[in-house]
């Protein structure tokens, strides 16, 4: 039987209740932690708040009242308390990349439930479907950057880690009982090595990136960029994401069509009445501005040859296979950064393998054979005994 909180949560504001906090749930074996952004709210997002649930008492942490959270570096780094999150990747990048933590020894109860082979697998599926509990995920997209905060958006906060102590404990025993704890510990290990995504600067690359298999010409792409600078500089003044101000499609739709008039950009019908009346002027004079920029040309790119391919495409197929087989999606079989690692370096023997695979060793002592026959067409007991 799952009980549900009667004491309110604990708000965290001043530097005292955080140390008071910290020596508390440096206690626990389990720790639950979950952070909330404003992402769709400001131009830089950051962490707004922090919970953490450790069985006996939930904590709301708001690291926009306190100077720092430095004093809750040796817990997140500490290999003795296992912290708990629920999808942990955005969770991991936005605490390295606004407090420099790196966290240690962690249990992802959604991963823990996509190697079960969980159909449904966001949180308020997982607990439904494993604890019978029903959670509220109405202000999922909510600014956490408000303050103060209101009592409903508090009491949603902390239930996103109040229940993960007992999912976890469910979820970890199937584990144990369909002898996939190994795997499960293996993307934990995994996951804790996740790098920040690069700065969203624009530069060549990513021009062209945006452009996708769009027939731009050089010219449409300087235009482009144009267009890029001057959105992010009104998205920096209004501290808004890039996307309340004007979308990717407008962007790229403007650059292809090259609009010279206010008359030609409203007959384009790309923009809404009031974007025209906001940005028309300063969108012309953008594209203006990529009209008589040196153009743009795409980096010189070169077809990956037609062995790596089909290396890619067999490895593909097998994974799909077997992620069939298993009942869970493919990835879970072996992620995409290893599979086109494998594909390009083509490893002649187990040992080589083993070097490409030596984050994955649940994954290597299981499929090693097979992955290594599969790149070169030949049967898996051909290489069983050949490291």
């Amino acid at each position: 039987m799952i009980s549900h909180p009667t004491a309110p949560p604990t708000w965290v504001d001043t530097p005292l209740r955080l140390r008071q906090m910290v020596a508390d749930i440096s206690g626990y074996a389990h720790v639950a932690v979950d952070t909330e952004s404003n992402s769709l709210y400001a131009y830089q997002e950051q962490v707004c708040l922090i919970q953490f649930s450790t069985g006996d008492r939930d904590y709301l942490v708001d690291p926009l009242s306190l100077p720092n959270l430095s004093s809750l570096q040796p817990f997140f780094e500490s290999t003795q308390i296992e912290k708990i999150f629920h999808a942990a990747e955005y969770d991991l990048i936005c605490l390295r990349r606004d407090f420099g933590f790196q966290v240690n020894h962690l249990f992802d109860t959604m991963q823990a439930a996509r190697i079960l082979g969980k159909k449904a697998f966001g949180l308020g599926s997982i607990l439904s479907s494993e604890l019978q509990v029903e959670i509220d995920k109405r202000y999922q997209r909510a600014n956490w950057g408000l303050r103060p905060l209101p009592p409903a958006m508090l009491d949603y906060a902390r239930l996103d880690t109040y229940y993960l102590i007992p999912l976890r404990a469910c979820l970890f025993q199937q584990l144990e009982q369909e002898n996939l704890t190994g795997l499960a510990l293996e993307d934990f290990q995994r996951f804790r090595l996740v790098e920040i995504p690069e700065s969203k600067e624009m530069h060549n690359s990513s021009i062209w990136r945006m452009v996708g298999n769009r027939d731009f010409s050089p010219q449409q792409a300087a235009v482009l960029n144009q267009l890029w600078l001057y959105r992010e500089q009104r998205a920096q003044q209004a501290d808004l994401p890039r996307f309340k101000i004007l979308s990717d499609s407008s962007l790229l739709d403007i650059a292809s069509t090259c609009p010279q008039t206010l008359i030609e950009l409203t007959d384009a019908k790309i923009l809404s009445a009031s974007l025209l009346q906001r940005h028309g002027a300063q969108i012309l004079q953008a594209v203006q501005r990529g009209l008589n920029s040196p153009p743009i040309y795409r980096s010189n790119s070169h077809r990956p040859d037609d062995a790596y391919l089909d290396r890619l495409d067999l490895l593909r197929r097998w994974r799909k296979t077997a992620g069939e087989s298993m009942g869970v999606e493919s990835d879970v079989i072996l992620p995409r950064e290893t599979m086109d690692t494998i594909a390009q370096e083509n490893p002649q023997s187990l040992l080589a393998l083993g070097r490409i695979m030596e984050h994955l060793p649940w994954r290597f002592q299981r499929y090693g054979s097979q992955i290594l026959a599969i790149i070169h067409h030949q049967e898996p007991d051909h290489y069983e005994n050949h490291i």
